[in-house]
């Protein structure tokens, strides 16, 4: 660290003062798949449940980011890396100040993954596996992205030609073929709801 930089954490509001202040625990969910998987629109509705029932919570989606504080980053594999770096500090912030944030990103790779967890710190990190079959998520297609890459026009889309790997053991797993938006989104508030209850 720079000798200029002089970070004044300890004289600042903690992050118990901010919890009782809001009435509640913080934590990271961290929604990973694929893309057109289910992960923004089950965010959407969470963040709404969350709120509620009377917790506050924030969306970090991959669109919105990328729009605005990550929009000079491009999807390479070192972009993306960066991508999750800053969401994974913005994240950690919203943490400490008693926010429950949920995250949602593709992180296609373990080590990415791995990384956020790594910065968002082990006890509040919560990995979020929202898994729909290749098949599934090419008919849904909202964004019309996977018709592209498989016609060369985006290269090193992450399930066509650039991999990704599922988590081995999340916190939770929400197949998204299997359940509707509404009995995912119950699934996980009745997961966490331990988790974020002072």
């Amino acid at each position: 660290m720079s000798n200029n930089i002089h970070p004044i954490f300890d004289r600042l509001l903690q992050r118990q003062d901010r919890e009782r202040r809001l009435n509640q625990k913080s934590k990271v969910l961290w929604l990973t798949g694929l893309s057109g998987s289910g992960k923004s629109t089950i965010a959407q509705h969470l963040e709404r449940k969350l709120h509620n029932e009377g917790y506050f919570a924030q969306v970090l989606d991959g669109d919105n980011i990328r729009s605005g504080i990550n929009n000079n980053l491009g999807f390479s594999i070192e972009d993306r890396q960066e991508n999750i770096r800053r969401i994974a500090e913005i994240a950690k912030l919203y943490a400490n100040s008693g926010v429950i944030v949920l995250a949602s990103f593709i992180s296609p790779t373990i080590a990415i993954r791995q990384m956020a967890k790594d910065i968002i710190g082990e006890n509040d990190f919560e990995e979020v596996y929202i898994n729909a079959p290749l098949a599934t998520c090419e008919d849904r297609d909202v964004k019309g992205l996977y018709q592209k890459a498989r016609k060369g026009e985006i290269k090193g889309f992450t399930g066509i030609d650039s991999p990704y790997e599922a988590p081995a053991s999340p916190s939770i797993e929400i197949k998204t073929n299997e359940q509707t938006i509404e009995e995912s989104v119950q699934t996980i508030y009745n997961s966490i709801l331990p988790l974020i209850k002072l």
